[in-house]
């Protein structure tokens, strides 16, 4: 019986980077040997054991056999006679398939040190192209590492992938999973631009890729394209150390300039509606969480009147912070200015700029919140007309502030 760690760890390690958790793999052992040791079961699928005292995972060396469409059509076999070689050959990427022994000794035979040394992700075998989260996983690494690069052979494996409809039997689960993880890293874009040139993101997120060659005035958005000003403002986000609702609501906050009538372009007028439809079934289809959506939503719905606050009537500023429910979530007003700053400093030549808007917003939400709604209440003999009272209140509140800043576009 030997152990060895392997994977995310042993490349971090090789990289400098932080380890986070360690995976184990275990050669020439039985469940009943693992079980006598006083590792506990939690594989459902295949042998994977707890530590008695670390709870790390350890799983017995195994091989896969594919057996149908999509990332679970597969038949695993472990048993005692299983070499390491074997069980490092069916993961994905050879950075991933290194394993360092108990005496600290290096086990590498498909020249994971070698690539990455050359900052290369490259698939490990053909085995690669029998599991399409494979290619969702090769798009996080490479917003992971920015450095490295995809090898052309990987590129070209995950789009004959894509061509043969494995990506189309992905569960929305996963989907999600892999594409939250991958906007939580330091340059979300080379996901989603990965994803691209494999053809991967079309059949995903068709939404997201029909914004690439549709332009926008350059007056406005000097990078002219829909989908690399996306990209920008995602790196923003990310640059700005967003929460994952707020991130999401940046990636998808433009998605109605995908389909604005070619007659009126580069203009998108009434792009936020368009946005706001093409975003719900979105949302359902990929399972997006209830937190998530409802940011989203309302960034693609108000981003437009959030960057021009001296040019609406007080009243109108008023009506959007009722609707955002900025009095029971003024936190999440917080993430939507998040991202409409990501939005607005994701544009080529803006991204030092100042974002004064959002402090003018700040300003006349603690202006609203001032107004005693249950004073009013109580002063009102008309209870059908408390609402109106405190919504001419907060309107007087915020008028009283004058906030008239220069708008920056």
């Amino acid at each position: 019986m030997q152990t060895f760690c392997v994977g995310g760890a042993v490349r971090d390690e090789l990289l400098g980077l932080k380890v986070q958790d360690r995976d184990w793999v275990v050669v020439g052992a039985t469940p009943e040997d693992m079980l006598a040791r006083g590792f506990a079961p939690v594989g459902k699928d295949f042998p994977v054991f707890l530590h008695p005292r670390t709870h790390e995972e350890y799983a017995l060396a195994r091989t896969e056999r594919k057996t149908a469409p999509g990332y679970k059509g597969f038949v695993f076999h472990a048993d005692a006679g299983v070499t390491l070689e074997e069980d490092l050959a069916r993961r994905d990427l050879t950075v991933n398939a290194i394993a360092r022994g108990e005496d600290g000794v290096l086990v590498d035979p498909y020249g994971g040190q070698r690539d990455l040394a050359a900052r290369v992700l490259r698939h490990v075998s053909p085995a690669f192209a029998e599991d399409p989260v494979r290619i969702l996983r090769v798009a996080r690494f490479a917003a992971r590492f920015s450095d490295f690069s995809v090898a052309p052979e990987t590129v070209e494996l995950m789009r004959r992938m894509v061509d043969n409809g494995e990506v189309d039997a992905l569960v929305p689960e996963r989907v999600w999973q892999e594409l939250a993880r991958g906007l939580m890293e330091a340059a979300p874009s080379r996901m989603f631009e990965t994803l691209r040139n494999c053809g991967a993101l079309a059949r995903v997120m068709p939404e997201l890729d029909a914004l690439w060659g549709v332009p926008q005035r350059a007056d406005f958005h000097p990078e002219i394209d829909t989908g690399v000003h996306v990209m920008m403002v995602i790196d923003m986000a990310a640059r700005l150390v967003l929460s994952l609702p707020a991130r999401f609501a940046a990636l998808t906050h433009d998605l109605g300039k995908g389909n604005t009538p070619p007659d009126i372009l580069p203009r998108h007028a009434g792009h936020e509606a368009r946005s706001v439809t093409l975003l719900g079934p979105l949302c359902e289809r990929l399972r997006v969480p209830a937190d998530c959506r409802d940011l989203a939503l309302l960034v693609a719905q108000f981003h437009g009147d959030i960057y021009k606050p001296e040019q609406l009537r007080p009243a109108t500023m008023v009506k959007l912070l009722e609707r955002c429910d900025v009095l029971r979530r003024p936190e999440r007003f917080e993430l939507l200015l998040g991202a409409c700053e990501a939005d607005f400093r994701g544009r080529l030549g803006f991204e030092e700029r100042d974002f004064p808007q959002a402090n003018v917003w700040r300003q006349a939400l603690a202006a609203v919140r001032g107004v005693d709604a249950g004073a009013i209440a109580k002063s009102c003999a008309d209870p059908a007309l408390i609402p109106q009272r405190i919504h001419e209140a907060r309107v007087a509140a915020v008028k009283f502030l004058g906030l008239q800043q220069p708008h920056q576009d």
